[in-house]
Formats: C-alpha cells, structure tokens, sequence
C-alpha cells in the first residue's frame, strides 16, 4: 500500500465514523497528504514510513491553536512549531492526520469535555472512554488511526488504554521530551503511545527518545531501542503481583484480569507497595496545587470560562496550603526509596489500572471498598501511586469475559521499558491481552 492510499483510506474511516465516537478535534488533512506524497517519493524514509498517527490537542500542531481541552486556549494564536514527538515520528516517516478530544487541562478521568462533547468509548458508545487522553484511547479502538499520543499525569494514558481496550505505555519521568505541549503538573507529567498492538507502541517509543535541549525536565539517557528484543519474553524474570491496597475495592473482573496475566506470564509471588494509599493521597495534594498554580491568573480573569467541574477542583487546589505540600514531596522521596528497593527482588509487579470497568456517559459517582463517592477524582486510585514517583508502565488489554475491557499495569523499576513492554508482548503473543477493533 502507497502512503497516499493508507492516508487517504485514514482520512475517509475518520470521515465516515468519528461522529460516533467524538476523538478528533482538528483534522490535518493537507498537511497529511502532501506528506504522504513526499513519502511516496522517497523523500522521507523511515521504520514508521506511511502510518498514520494523531495527538492528544495538547501537543503543538503547526498551525493550529493548542487547546488542551480548554475554551479558552482557543484564542491562543497557531503553534509556529510541531512539539518535539511529532517531529520525531514524522522523521520516522509516520504522519500526522488531526488532534485529539482530551479533558480540559489534563485535569479529568472521565473523557468528558464541556467544550468540545464527550469522546465516547467506541466498544459501547454509551461508556466513558477515560481521561484525559480519551480521544487518543476512542481514536485507537475505533481503527482511525492505529496510533495516538497522549500524556500520563496521573493516569491518563492508562486509564483510556483499559477502558478502550488498547495498549498504552507511560515511560520513565523524563524520558521522552515534553517540549512543545501544555503542561498540567511539571513534576508528573508523562508522553506517551496508544496503540493497538505491543509493536505499535514499542516502534513509536522507539524513535520518540532523543535528547531535545528545549526540555530542562528531560532527564539525559541514551536511547535504548526496545523493538528488537520485543520478543526475548520473559523466561527469568521474577514477576509478582500487587497486593495490598490494589486489591481492596476493585471490583471481581479487574481483577481476575491480573490474575489472567499473571498466570500467563509466570508470575511467583506478591508484592505490596509500602504506603500506597499516603502516596495517592500525596499525588492528589501535589497535583491540585501545581495545577491551580498554573492556571491561577486564567482562575481569576475567566472562572465562567472553565469546566464547572475542572474550576471547582482548581480553586480547592490554589488554596491547599504550602505545608501541605511540603510534607507531601519529603513523603515521595521516602516512598520512591521504599518501592525502589522492591525491584531488588523482582522485574516487573503487576497491578489493576483501574477498578472497574467503563462507566456509563454522565455517572458522577463510584463505590470503592464499600463507599459512595465522586467518580471523576477517583478514577485513577490504581495508576496514581505508580506516576507519583514516575515509575515505567506498559498498560495492557484484557478481556476477562465477554463483556468490556480492563486494563492491567505492567510496572517496571525506571528506564526498564524493554522488561515492561516484553511482558506486554508475550499477554499479546498468548492471547490474553488484545486490542480488537471496535465494530461500530
């Protein structure tokens, strides 16, 4: 297949379909052709050559306004410039076709955006796709593009992947570049690919990493290709599984999903994370500050202009007090040291992503260990532990049953992306994890 003919059947599936799932905001669709041509003509080259790829609408498109889910980043003039991903992929050949429906700011689990309607999860339409990179996750499992990126502050990258049914990896803190998107909390935030297969994101992670001067978070590594030895399995890995607090509360089905994994990979034991409900709690308070920093002057001059529900959780956060704070980063260097030191006994721990399955559309609110509460905050309780302290996670799709996905993390020690995303491979290879796509 030429380049402009993959494009071309992209951009019609896109045409013909996104209006059933709500994933794109911006489509790039000259820019894309025009790529697919030169493609075409041996003018771009590369191992991603033709495929195409879309970005969560907080990354910077040239030309367009970076949204970050918000109204009002639409009065922000075009980017001059690609974010530093999209440039990397495109050096690999693969192209651009549009930007992506996200939660407003990066402050939401859900998917749903005021502004913009709700992405909705393309395997029950009337299901939440999960956030905030919730049209990366519905672009992915409805076949309009085989790759997404999103970004990871809390779990947003794993979320959508186990509520959409696709594979998703959150690297190490500072790993890839973030130079060139909108921020939500500096101190957390992760990029990363969605995609339908372990190749898909290994190939993609691949030639995303790179030293880009322009991000002062970036932490300097060499790059480490995974996709070739995507296939060495795990044959002598010690493999555990998270007990503890991710066991209480989530519901049966999650997880008999990791039980699932575990038994195909061989896992021989447990591991508890010390103090992992102090730990979300700590990524709640640090979470909410920083991002109410950031957007304390927008707070005050277009409070009408905001999500109700993303101005509400903002304004709580801008007046947690500092030492609130303080005490909650001197309690993440103890808890990084602590859950560090689990890695001296095992490779990769196992783990639900969320506790449940894709809520409908519009429900506010969530039993978790026998108690009501709101549903938006409380989503991530099982991936915010694990990006508090920036740990690498291949999210991966499982299918316990024949009713919706669920998502199990495969958590790494830092800069271990090659141990996480064999694993993923070999739940592919072994059929228990998959990314069919949606029939809509």
């Amino acid at each position: 297949m030429s380049a402009h003919a993959a494009i071309t059947a992209t951009l019609a599936r896109i045409d013909a379909l996104d209006h059933r799932v709500n994933a794109f905001t911006a489509l790039t669709r000259e820019r894309a052709l025009a790529r697919a041509e030169a493609v075409d003509r041996g003018a771009v080259a590369g191992p991603l050559a033709g495929v195409p790829f879309a970005v969560k609408n907080l990354f910077d498109v040239a030309g367009l306004p970076t949204l970050a889910g918000s109204k009002i980043n639409r009065e922000r003039p075009p980017a001059a410039h690609d974010a530093f991903l999209i440039r990397q992929l495109e050096a690999a050949g693969a192209i651009l076709v549009g930007a992506l429906n996200m939660g407003e700011y990066a402050y939401d689990f859900t998917g749903e955006n005021v502004h913009d309607g709700p992405s909705r999860n393309p395997h029950d339409l009337t299901r939440m796709t999960g956030g905030s990179s919730g049209g990366s996750g519905a672009a992915t499992a409805a076949g309009l593009v085989p790759l997404a990126l999103g970004s990871d502050t809390n779990g947003s990258i794993r979320v959508p992947s186990a509520f959409c049914g696709v594979f998703g990896l959150k690297p190490t803190f500072g790993r890839l570049s973030r130079a060139g998107t909108f921020p939500f909390v500096a101190s957390f935030d992760h990029l990363g690919p969605m995609g339908c297969s372990t190749s898909e994101i290994a190939a993609a992670y691949d030639v995303m990493q790179g030293r880009d001067v322009d991000d002062h978070w970036q932490v300097a590594r060499p790059v480490e290709p995974v996709l070739p030895n995507l296939d060495r399995g795990v044959g002598g890995l010690c493999i555990a599984v998270a007990d503890g607090y991710f066991t209480r509360g989530a519901e049966p089905e999650a997880l008999a999903a990791v039980r699932m994994a575990a038994e195909a990979l061989g896992a021989d034991g447990t591991a508890e994370l010390p103090e992992a409900a102090r730990a979300r709690a700590a990524a709640y308070v640090i979470s909410a500050a920083e991002g109410a920093s950031l957007h304390l002057d927008r707070l005050r001059a277009r409070p009408v202009d905001f999500d109700p529900a993303t101005r509400d959780r903002l304004i709580a956060g801008s007046m947690i007090p500092a030492a609130w704070v303080q005490r909650a980063q001197r309690f993440r260097r103890w808890y990084r040291d602590a859950v560090l030191s689990l890695f001296e006994g095992v490779d990769l721990i196992l783990a639900p992503a969320t506790p449940f399955r894709a809520p409908r559309l519009g429900q506010t609110t969530m039993t978790l260990d026998g108690v009501e509460m709101p549903l938006r905050p409380n989503i991530g309780v099982f991936t915010q532990p694990i990006s508090f302290i920036g740990l690498p996670v291949a999210a991966v799709p499982v299918w316990p049953d024949a009713g919706l996905p669920l998502g199990v993390q495969v958590i790494a020690a830092p800069w271990r992306e090659d141990l996480a995303l064999r694993a993923a491979r070999t739940l592919e290879r072994a059929g228990v994890a998959r990314a069919p796509v949606a029939a809509l």
